[in-house]
């Protein structure tokens, strides 16, 4: 893992994706919206891992497709390599996709049971043409096999025929992901269904790719502790907006966010001794709906800081030094938390 002074490869400013809520079957109209993200902001510098983490439904993925420009923006701009995403063209949009790609979270769902592993690796190439010449496209897939930890002579086998079940059929979206060499690669909860050992594995992998490749990594994940372990920086969200956002030293030993704290004591503690002085933060009531969120905070109907201030007034992203920004009124005295 590394980081860099340079400028970003990818930039954010105030992301907005919005879903109309809508009634009626011959006249339909708007009657609410979802707000899915709602004026995210982040970084992402070359050779560098960001962690994108929060409760499922809080817009992770969604920012995610919205930068991709598989769904439509409502508001707010992205840029790669100072280019503006939302302003291009489709031509433009095609030859982005080169330079991003996607490894997603469902390895059945992702890949096609009716291609060879050869043909899944390949499909990019005959899309970008150019890329990789057909008389060689076939030792290029093995090499990519070979690089992700697969059998390259396993080329005309079937995604399902793989023995080891899902950490190969992750690997064959890695390797599809890595064959028209990207700069930057969004990894949609690559190892959330998969064995702690075997979890370890896929880390281990991507890790190893981006020192050999110096690639860099938009890591979305709720599981904490692999964040920890592979990413440079995090960016905590809550119903669509970011709760905190800065290095893994400070994010977790100094954090500043009562969200944040939540989520790091659900964090399991494999030590018996400290497990004993471990204090578990349960938050009380559901998460709110994106269709109808909390006035002021969206955090406050379920913090225990809260205050009449917090109802009143939208907290700001705020650095309070270090390059560590939160969303929070009050925020916690810096203090180790784990």
């Amino acid at each position: 893992m590394t980081t860099s002074t340079t400028a970003p490869i990818l930039s954010v400013k105030n992301l907005v994706k919005h879903f109309p809520i809508t009634q009626g079957i011959i006249l339909r109209r708007q009657v609410g919206t979802v707000k899915a993200v709602d004026g995210v902001s982040f970084d992402l510098c070359p050779g560098e891992t960001l962690g994108l983490v929060g409760e499922s439904g809080c817009g992770k993925s969604t920012t995610a497709r919205t930068i991709l420009r598989l769904e439509k923006a409502t508001g707010g701009h992205a840029e790669y390599e100072g280019r503006d995403i939302f302003a291009m063209s489709s031509r433009e949009v095609r030859a982005l996709r080169r330079q991003i790609q996607v490894i997603f979270q469902d390895p059945y769902a992702s890949l096609n049971p009716r291609m060879t592993v050869g043909d899944i690796v390949s499909e990019g190439w005959v899309i970008h043409r150019g890329v990789v010449p057909k008389d060689k496209r076939r030792a290029r897939v093995q090499e990519l096999l070979e690089l992700v930890g697969l059998n390259p002579n396993h080329i005309n086998r079937y995604a399902h025929q793989f023995s080891g079940g899902q950490r190969q059929r992750i690997g064959i979206g890695i390797a599809r992901a890595l064959a028209l060499e990207p700069k930057v690669i969004v990894a949609d909860e690559p190892v959330s269904a998969l064995d702690v050992s075997v979890q370890a594995q896929v880390v281990n992998l991507l890790e190893d790719l981006q020192k050999e490749l110096g690639l860099s990594y938009l890591f979305i994940a709720h599981d904490l502790s692999v964040v920890r372990h592979i990413c440079d920086r995090v960016a905590v969200m809550y119903l669509g907006r970011i709760a905190e956002i800065g290095t893994i030293q400070e994010v977790y030993e100094r954090t500043g966010h009562p969200y944040t704290s939540a989520l790091l004591s659900a964090v399991p503690v494999p030590d018996p001794q400290r497990r004993s002085t471990h204090n578990r933060i349960l938050l009380e009531g559901d998460v709110p709906s994106p269709a109808s969120p909390p006035s002021g905070c969206r955090f406050r109907t379920r913090c225990w800081k809260v205050t009449d201030r917090c109802a009143e007034e939208v907290p700001e992203l705020i650095d309070r030094g270090a390059d560590h920004p939160v969303d929070c009124h009050y925020p916690e005295t810096p203090a180790v938390t784990g």
